[in-house]
């Protein structure tokens, strides 16, 4: 919990007690842990009071771009959405728009005892690409230090922040603008939060691991887990997201063998739609966390995330974007080990060769195996040959 508002007197944890402050050796009391929280609203404040950058807080509007050219996060559909359902927040230029993302890093080296820090940035949009992309327009809103991962009780640390963003949401903050040089009420809004999987699922309040890792099929999921390796697979889930007359849908050996596909995609829920089946979730900043009837069955939720508190979340096309940086380098990794043949780090070993065998009609690459009991695997015809791999690094 956090010692916060109407809980800030309390000198015990409301949840299992534990005192807030500790005795140090020298007989003084100090806090047990602490959050160190930088406020938004001051300093999106200071953007408008500063002739250097208050002109920049209406370039999304005023900058002209070509209608067939996406170069700002206004020229996407999520955005223009946003400015139908709420014209009066879109009809001042001057409010704000913010991203948020969050990582975490170990600031010691890995001798020393884990340690993990979580920071959680803010990111306004209304500057142009090439100065919101650099640190000095990405705000620090909270340092959260913690031995361990602070997973889904993540959302007991951006208490605060939400209640920022309520308040620049309903009443405003009265701000002067020194480059039209009159004051003016700001409000702000949160479009969408950008991270990768571990803290995505820290953040959305879904569980982005086992059969039903993906937060838009949901129980639809057709993952299953591999015979040989025990590793769940969304192998051959992608042909249903394909035109119903295709004809990958029909063929019945390049895919799964023996396995046609004839079922729409799943239905892509709203916001509206999610909200109906996660309002009654629990918060863990109102109740202690536990496993919730039905997980990794029927759904993969483990809490109402802290961001449904924001009247405008469910009316968001992107709630929740990944971190493209994180996936490219992984599947580069993955690719590039595959096709090398890189032993010990290549996806192509015998387990894999021994699912292709149980679920697909690839002869040449299942194993072969020997009189002496042995194995062998085949070379694939993907992966390159010692003269190949050598014209390739030189």
């Amino acid at each position: 919990m956090l010692f916060y508002k109407t809980n800030s007197e309390l000198e015990n944890c409301k949840f299992c007690g534990h005192a807030r402050y500790k005795r140090t050796s020298a007989g003084k009391m100090v806090l047990v842990k602490a959050m160190h929280n930088l406020p938004l609203i001051p300093r999106l404040k200071r953007f408008y009071a500063l002739m250097r950058y208050a002109p920049h807080m209406r370039w999304d509007c005023e900058y002209k771009r070509s209608p067939s050219v996406l170069s700002h996060p206004s020229d996407g559909e999520a955005w223009k959405h946003f400015d139908n359902v709420y014209p009066d927040f879109a009809s001042e230029p001057r409010n704000v728009r913010l991203g948020l993302c969050s990582d975490g890093f170990t600031p010691f080296s890995n001798n020393a005892s884990p340690y993990s820090y979580w920071p959680v940035f803010l990111t306004p949009y209304n500057l142009s690409p090439e100065m919101w992309m650099t640190s000095p327009y990405i705000f620090l809103s909270y340092v959260i230090p913690d031995p361990r991962n602070p997973k889904s009780l993540i959302d007991v640390y951006l208490q605060p922040l939400i209640d920022e963003l309520k308040q620049l949401w309903f009443e405003g903050v009265l701000t002067y603008d020194i480059s039209t040089k009159q004051n003016f009420v700001m409000c702000a809004s949160l479009m969408w939060t950008i991270n990768d999987f571990p803290a995505y699922e820290m953040l959305s309040g879904w569980m982005a691991a086992g059969k039903l890792a993906c937060l838009y099929c949901m129980e639809n999921s057709k993952a299953f887990t591999l015979k040989h390796g025990r590793k769940n697979t969304w192998f051959d889930c992608h042909r249903q997201f394909l035109p119903m007359n295709h004809e990958f849908r029909k063929m019945k050996n390049a895919f799964r063998k023996n396995k046609v596909e004839s079922d729409p995609p799943p239905p892509l829920l709203t916001g509206h739609q999610i909200w109906e089946r996660i309002s009654q979730l629990p918060k863990v900043t109102e109740a202690s966390p536990s496993r919730l009837p039905g997980y990794g069955v029927e759904h993969n939720w483990t809490k109402q995330s802290i961001f449904w508190e924001l009247p405008y979340w469910k009316d968001n096309l992107l709630r929740h974007n990944l971190d493209v940086m994180h996936i490219e380098k992984k599947y580069f990794d993955n690719l590039i080990n595959t096709v090398m043949d890189v032993k010990g780090k290549t996806k192509d070993n015998p387990k894999a060769r021994m699912n292709i065998k149980e679920y697909c009609r690839r002869k040449e690459l299942w194993l072969h195996e020997l009189q002496n009991g042995k194995t062998v695997k085949p070379k694939a015809n993907f992966s390159f040959t010692l003269d190949e791999k050598r014209e390739i690094i030189e």
